[in-house]
């Protein structure tokens, strides 16, 4: 993981609390919330690039409004999100590359999204395919000095037929990919909420993994254990709920502590709009309390230690 001394622990600078927001809504989406305490933003696209959108234009208009942001810290773009299936999509893989070349322009070195799938085929059917289509990808951004994350939900995959997009939903699958790619600039955007539905604990999976987390998710989850313990997980009732942070079962306490103990400088940027209560009228109310809950797990207000 890359360690950059442009950030310190002054005013928690070293680890960002944000969120996403889809680039498609434009810059006019970030100055409205902005004024909530958005530390950061992870701007996203879903498969592609809209033909006809401007990414030039865009990134001034949110460097403007992230300028004149009346906070008393600058949010900063924490990374580009390009989400769709580039192991069959060359589209979606040329939409990867221009989010790389972008990169500069937003002032973030790290572009986020799915590793495809083969549909029909099974995780390790797929790791050819997918080191033919990264390696020059991993190259081209290595070049600029972009690092690759990759978001480890399954998006409705298996690993006997990962149909959902994304290979990069289980640690034996990361590993594989790590072995056949091993470049320094590969690694996950990681959260807690997807190992959950799996019913993996997230703490001593993140410290294993940690030195590979480039950028995270704020989404957590809660496991009815009740109903995996009568009912299973097959039985058609709904066993987790992805939920905000500050709603879910997991102690991000600890998982800031890990992350600070590896030397993460980087950000943690809720993934809203999945959360079955905070959701509608209230989904900024959810989005907000876990800005602050996560900024409160951080450590609270930063208070300079005097010198001795």
């Amino acid at each position: 993981m890359a360690k950059s001394k442009k950030n310190s622990h002054r005013d928690h600078q070293d680890i960002r609390i944000g969120t996403l927001a889809p680039a498609t809504s434009g810059a006019a989406y970030l100055s409205k919330i902005v004024p909530h305490g958005f530390e950061s933003f992870s701007l996203t696209f879903w498969q592609e690039i809209p033909t006809g959108f401007n990414l030039k234009k865009y990134a001034d208009e949110v460097r403007a409004v992230l300028d004149h942001a009346d906070t008393s810290t600058r949010p900063v773009i924490s990374s580009l999100g390009m989400f769709g299936n580039p192991l069959v999509s060359k589209k979606n893989a040329n939409h990867w590359a221009r989010c790389i070349d972008a990169c500069a322009m937003f002032g973030c070195d790290i572009v986020a999204g799915f590793a495809g799938s083969l549909p029909g085929k099974s995780v390790p059917e797929a790791m050819k395919t997918y080191k033919k289509v990264f390696s020059p990808l991993a190259k081209r951004a290595a070049d600029q000095g972009v690092r690759l994350a990759f978001e480890n939900c399954d998006m409705g995959g298996r690993w006997e037929d990962a149909a959902g997009f994304n290979i990069a939903h289980s640690p034996n699958a990361w590993d594989m990919m790590f072995d056949i790619l091993p470049a320094d600039n590969i690694g996950l955007e990681w959260e807690p909420c997807h190992q959950m539905y799996s019913l993996i604990d997230p703490i001593p999976q993140l410290k294993k993994y940690v030195d590979k987390v480039f950028h995270v998710h704020g989404k957590d989850a809660t496991v009815h254990w009740d109903v995996v313990k009568t009912k299973g997980i097959r039985g058609g009732e709904a066993f987790v709920d992805h939920r905000t942070p500050g709603f879910g079962d997991t102690n991000w306490t600890d998982v800031i502590s890990i992350l600070r103990k590896a030397g993460y400088q980087g950000c943690i940027d809720i993934e809203g709009w999945h959360d079955p209560v905070y959701s509608g009228d209230l989904e900024m109310t959810g989005q907000v309390h876990g800005l602050n809950y996560l900024k409160n797990c951080r450590g609270g207000a930063f208070v300079p230690t005097p010198k001795m």
